[in-house]
């Protein structure tokens, strides 16, 4: 008698390549790893064993067809986050900018023609720059059945103009000059008054 070939078993559905060539585990793997950019946390999210997530992850990222699936939107991703990076840094020239914008704030900037109160979202830059807070408070007419909404009291809290006027003055080195001919007038006083001292002795 001839002996029984055993079938031999294909994949499981979970471990089948898809035609772009990566398991779903993969596909999900690469999903996952957009999300963080990590690929440890990705490999177990992705339903790898925890115990070697770190060496899946490391193995997955070398993968051609996961770094086709990733790349363009990582390289997106990276982009946005330097963009949003270098609007928040810090600079000395917008930090110039906001100073100037406070100490030269004009008031009459926040109403119109009209005495009507600006709204915010119409502000210009330097005038909204200068909103320190905003207080805005619903306000009714009756009372119980009768009580009705009729508007908002909005308030705003405007920064301390005198002491951005102090930094400007600072960064603009006033105070130094001011120092400086301080100390020369001074120093001329004392000299004028040991010159007398020398001529009556």
């Amino acid at each position: 008698m001839g002996s029984k070939s055993t079938p031999r078993r294909g994949k499981s559905t979970a471990d089948a390549a898809d035609a772009g060539g990566l398991t779903p585990k993969q596909a999900r793997f690469a999903a996952e790893y957009l999300k963080d950019f990590n690929a440890l946390q990705a490999a177990i999210r992705a339903g790898y064993s925890a115990k070697t997530a770190g060496q899946a992850g490391y193995r997955l990222l070398k993968h051609v067809q996961v770094q086709q699936m990733i790349a363009p939107k990582r390289d997106e991703a990276v982009a946005e986050r330097a963009e949003a990076i270098n609007r928040m840094a810090l600079s000395a020239e917008r930090t110039r900018l906001e100073i100037a914008r406070l100490s030269y704030f004009d008031p009459r900037k926040l109403f119109r023609a009209n005495g009507e109160p600006v709204p915010v979202h119409e502000l210009d830059d330097d005038s909204a720059a200068c909103i320190a807070g905003l207080e805005v408070m619903e306000q009714y007419e009756g009372s119980g059945k009768d009580r009705v909404f009729v508007g908002y009291l909005k308030k705003y809290k405007i920064a301390d103009k005198n002491a951005a006027l102090e930094k400007a003055a600072k960064i603009d080195g006033l105070y130094e000059k001011d120092n400086k001919q301080k100390s020369s007038y001074e120093e001329a006083l004392r000299a004028l008054a040991d010159s007398k001292t020398a001529a009556s002795a």
